[in-house]
């Protein structure tokens, strides 16, 4: 069986529309129990709404392909952002655990949109291939900041989970 290059391209933006809500619940999530991390708070609330545009992008393709979202990708990347949310709530050191899966993630996206930049070319789409070229500009600064700020945002923790009564996780 054969398959185009622009059925698995629409496949494939299928996939990042449903990672993007994935990001979106998991990042909200996060950034709705962080107390004590402002710069933090602020950066990934920041990519809230750099996801939002994100899936913007990916439904006008999608749709200009003549497709639709996957309702069941969809709900599927909303459940696994959920199950993150609930695991990191018991960690006693979440905000650093949380920061590390998001630099993950944000990986995970920069090689899903390469992906989706090379199959649109082949597809001859320059429309996607713009779009996912954007994105990946946005993941890449994301997954950066992230990187950088590691170090900070664990000696934060550490400091704060060294003084007794005070909050530390969040």
């Amino acid at each position: 069986m054969t398959t185009s290059p622009n059925e698995n391209l629409l496949d494939w933006l299928r996939d990042a529309h449903a990672m993007e809500q994935q990001a979106e619940h998991m990042l909200k999530a996060q950034a709705e129990r962080i107390e004590h991390y402002p710069e933090l708070k602020a950066r990934i609330e920041q990519h809230i709404e750099e996801t939002l545009g994100q899936q913007a992008l990916l439904d006008n393709c999608i749709k200009r392909l003549g497709g639709s979202p996957s309702m069941l990708k969809d709900i599927g990347g909303k459940l696994m952002a959920f199950g993150q949310a609930m695991g990191g709530m018991a960690m006693t050191d979440e905000v650093v655990k949380g920061a590390i899966a998001g630099y993950v993630f944000e990986n995970v996206e920069i090689a899903t949109y390469t992906v989706l930049i090379a199959a649109a070319e082949q597809a001859g789409d320059a429309e996607t291939q713009r779009a996912c070229e954007q994105i990946i500009q946005e993941e890449r600064a994301m997954a950066e900041w992230l990187l950088a700020h590691l170090p900070s945002v664990t000696k934060q923790f550490l400091a704060r989970s060294a003084i007794p009564d005070v909050t530390a996780k969040v």
